[in-house]
């Protein structure tokens, strides 16, 4: 994962959660254990012999400075686990709320977060004061990432010649992009076209492999022409085998060539 670890301000306090590089969210167990009032080590265990759930090991920074091994779940075992978790069997009632509004809740908290800059949950025991102070938090780091985006767009169009197009620009530059960023370059150059839909015209276009453990993997004639780059991760899964996940990285010579490719035809 290239991304930090970030703070999502959620219902009073913080879920700590990191978006991997192929869009997965992972969201560290021990602190929403903590937040919502039951045992750690139990639901370790519990997530541990459960085959569906897709677990890593995410690290941090203690308050000391060292760094903090710690296990996180994906988006989707968070909101199945929760889902488990029988309220009516938790003897406090403070714990017993504070789960049924992660089950409610949580998951899409993350999705805000992460997709639209933010997200801030109210309970009835938040003061106003609560509510400004996480929505203050919330604001700044919303800003602080408009900020960063708006600076790598100035740089972007700084290098470009008046006349360029965005696909001159991009073919210049050495940097890889996902599959779902290179869709919203289509749609800049006049393609219709979403994430989904353009894994499927890939595949069908013999760009991407169609079954099996090769779905979605560069074809041997797509790696041969440079479109393309695999960055492998490492998955450890709850029985404790390991897989490789691998995602396809479009190159600056492969964002031309599909732009080229399939964009219509600009004047020059």
């Amino acid at each position: 994962m290239s991304n930090d670890i970030v703070e999502v301000p959620f219902n009073g306090s913080v879920m700590l959660a990191q978006k991997s590089d192929d869009g997965e969210i992972y969201a560290a167990l021990k602190p929403i254990c903590g937040n919502i009032g039951i045992a750690f080590n139990g639901q370790r265990e519990r997530l541990n012999r459960t085959p569906w759930a897709t677990v890593r090991i995410i690290r941090t920074v203690g308050a000391d400075g060292k760094p903090r091994d710690m296990m996180a779940v994906s988006r989707k075992t968070l909101t199945m686990w929760l889902a488990t978790i029988d309220t009516s069997r938790l003897k406090d009632e403070q714990a017993r709320r504070n789960v049924i509004v992660y089950q409610q809740e949580a998951a899409e908290a993350l999705d805000s977060y992460f997709n639209e800059g933010g997200a801030i949950r109210v309970s009835d025991s938040d003061s106003d004061a609560d509510i400004m102070a996480r929505a203050v938090l919330v604001a700044q780091k919303t800003i602080e990432r408009k900020n960063e985006q708006i600076q790598a767009q100035s740089d972007r169009i700084r290098e470009l010649e008046p006349k360029a197009l965005f696909a001159d620009a991009v073919a210049a530059s050495d940097g890889t992009c996902l599959v779902g960023e290179l869709a919203k370059m289509l749609r800049q150059n006049g393609l219709d076209i979403g994430q989904n839909r353009l894994f499927r015209l890939l595949r069908d276009d013999g760009f991407l492999g169609k079954s099996g453990a090769n779905t979605n993997v560069p074809t041997q004639k797509a790696m041969e022409l440079g479109l393309f780059r695999i960055k492998e991760t490492a998955v450890t899964h709850s029985d404790g085998h390991v897989t490789i996940s691998r995602t396809p990285k479009v190159t600056g010579k492969g964002q031309r060539y599909f732009i080229n490719r399939y964009c219509p035809k600009h004047d020059a």
